[in-house]
């Protein structure tokens, strides 16, 4: 049997035979496809754009506070010291050694109680020859005016006698005058008599104004010394009154709170040596740091808590003087004081620097020390996230800080510590 020709028409017509088409990929695939690449994109780029500012945090280890807006009241504490309310420093007018103690401290004293004595020998000794020479200047003054009354005396019989030869003369010269008009005296007896009264005329003057010269100057000299013993009996007594300030006594009545003296001390002029307080009202005395010395007036309020009370306070001085960059203030109590409250007893004060007013705060948290105030990481809607965010703080008290920009009511951020978290832009919260 021949095999058919495999190329014959036959052949031909068996391999026209239909060829079917292989699937290619559905159209789901191609879109999982797609939206697959584009994750691995965003998961690339998330990669390798924010491994490098980014940190992965446990949310225990942060501390995160809500911005909130509400009433502020601007103050600072500060802790003050219970004070009396009238306090006198005892200090010595004239130096010396304490010779006697009549008080001891603690002890409550009335006005005008020694309480020390001190000796100043030299000061005796200057008492002692002040004293001779007062009275040796009043022995001077009392000869002085003895001797101007004698002299007085001898003036006025000098005068007398003056008087009386003047009266003689003057009346031989009227006699005589008459007999030399009746032609009873010759010219030349007559001329006798004229000059002697002439004499006795101008010889009473001369010795009247000599007298008056003399009067005047023995009464300027009297007059000087009068004055000068003045000086010294006002000098004597100013004197004794320093030896009588050797005795220290209370200015006021109250507590000897503190005396620092020892028998055989020397005491400076000016030492203070104690003080005396008046125990029926108190005040406070509270140092502050100088930053505020601009913004504390007298008149401005604070207030404290005692015994599950709050007390007011007000400021009644402000001593402007800065030691260690600290000035004082003293309060006075706003009504009556906390009972039972003693000298030296600490307070802790709220000092109030403003008036209350609505703002938007956030609280006080360790931030601060990182970011000065300028910039927090506030967390975003999920809260899985938190990132930097610039802020503006205003003014503050030991709660809140007061937002000025940069954050609303209701955004949350974190207030804890930044240590550790370097200048990462973004915080990954686990």
């Amino acid at each position: 049997m021949k095999t058919p020709n495999p190329t014959g028409p036959q052949a031909l017509m068996g391999m026209d035979r239909k060829i079917t088409k292989k699937p290619g990929p559905s159209r789901k695939l191609v879109l999982f496809a797609s939206g697959g690449a584009f994750v691995l994109v965003l998961a690339y780029l998330f990669f390798f754009q924010f491994r490098g500012s980014s940190l992965n945090v446990e949310k225990d280890r942060v501390t995160v506070s809500t911005v909130e807006k509400g009433p502020f009241l601007e103050y600072i504490p500060i802790t003050g010291a219970v004070m009396p309310i009238s306090r006198n420093s005892l200090a010595t007018s004239e130096g010396g050694r304490v010779e006697k103690i009549f008080m001891e401290a603690g002890t409550m004293v009335e006005k005008g109680t020694p309480i020390l004595q001190l000796v100043n020998t030299d000061l005796l000794l200057n008492i002692m020859w002040r004293d001779a020479d007062f009275v040796a200047q009043t022995n001077q003054l009392r000869q002085l005016r003895l001797s101007l009354e004698q002299y007085q005396q001898a003036l006025r019989q000098q005068m007398n006698t003056i008087e009386n030869e003047l009266a003689k003369a003057k009346s031989a010269f009227e006699r005589n005058r008459k007999l030399y008009a009746d032609q009873l005296l010759s010219e030349f007896e007559f001329e006798k008599f004229k000059l002697d009264y002439e004499y006795q005329v101008r010889n009473r003057d001369i010795v009247a104004e000599s007298q008056k010269k003399e009067m005047q100057s023995r009464t300027e000299q009297l007059g000087s010394l009068e004055e000068q013993l003045k000086r010294m009996e006002a000098n004597l007594a100013a004197s004794k009154q320093k030896l009588e300030a050797l005795v220290i006594r209370a200015p006021i009545s109250g507590q000897l709170s503190a005396l620092t003296a020892e028998i055989g001390q020397y005491k400076a002029p000016g030492t203070e040596i104690g003080q005396i307080d008046v125990l029926t009202a108190f005040s406070v005395r509270a140092p502050i740091d100088e930053f505020y010395i601009t913004r504390v007036v007298a008149g401005q309020k604070a207030e404290f808590e005692l015994g599950a009370k709050t007390y007011e306070l007000v400021i009644r001085w402000v001593f402007p003087e800065v030691r260690d960059g600290r000035f004082e203030v003293d309060f006075d109590f706003v009504g009556d004081a906390p009972p039972g409250i003693r000298r030296g007893q600490t307070l802790h004060v709220r000092l109030e620097l403003g008036d209350v007013a609505e703002a938007v705060l956030v609280a006080k948290g360790g931030f601060y020390q990182t970011t000065g105030g300028n910039w927090v990481y506030a967390l975003e809607p999920g809260g899985d996230f938190a990132v930097k965010r610039p802020i503006k703080i205003g003014r503050q008290n030991p709660d809140v800080y007061e937002i000025l920009e940069g954050l609303q009511p209701g955004d949350r951020v974190i207030t804890s510590s930044y240590e550790g978290f370097g200048d990462m832009a973004r915080l990954i919260l686990k």
